[in-house]
């Protein structure tokens, strides 16, 4: 009875931590690896910039913010990182447009671009 009890209890801890892990993807193009950069000098965008760039790889996750697509945006050595952000969590009418938008607030959908200008 007791073995039976705890592997109950071990499935149903596993379903918990499943659903609540973050959901995330990660693709990289090219074979060129770069220099990791600070923080601090990768360009967060809300558009596709107007200069010519390549796209170095491509972020999607749940829970996460813009600030934290630009440190694996860093990590991988790209200038800047496109961020479209879906369904911020404290979302409020308030904060329709991107410049009212909070960089360190979490969405229930974000997706980057990283890349490096020619």
């Amino acid at each position: 009875m007791c073995k039976r009890f705890c592997r109950l209890l071990l499935v149903a801890i596993a379903i918990t931590t499943i659903s609540c892990a973050s959901d995330v993807a990660n693709r990289y193009y090219g074979t060129e690896k770069y220099p990791p950069k600070p923080v601090a000098d990768v360009q967060l965008l809300d558009h596709a910039p107007d200069r010519p760039y390549n796209v170095i790889a491509d972020f999607q996750s749940r829970g996460e913010s813009p600030q934290d697509m630009k440190k694996k945006a860093a990590a991988i050595g790209a200038d800047a990182v496109i961020v479209t952000t879906l369904g911020d969590y404290a979302y409020s009418q308030n904060k329709e447009w991107m410049q009212q938008e909070n960089p360190n607030a979490l969405y229930t959908r974000i997706v980057a671009t990283a890349i490096r200008f020619k």
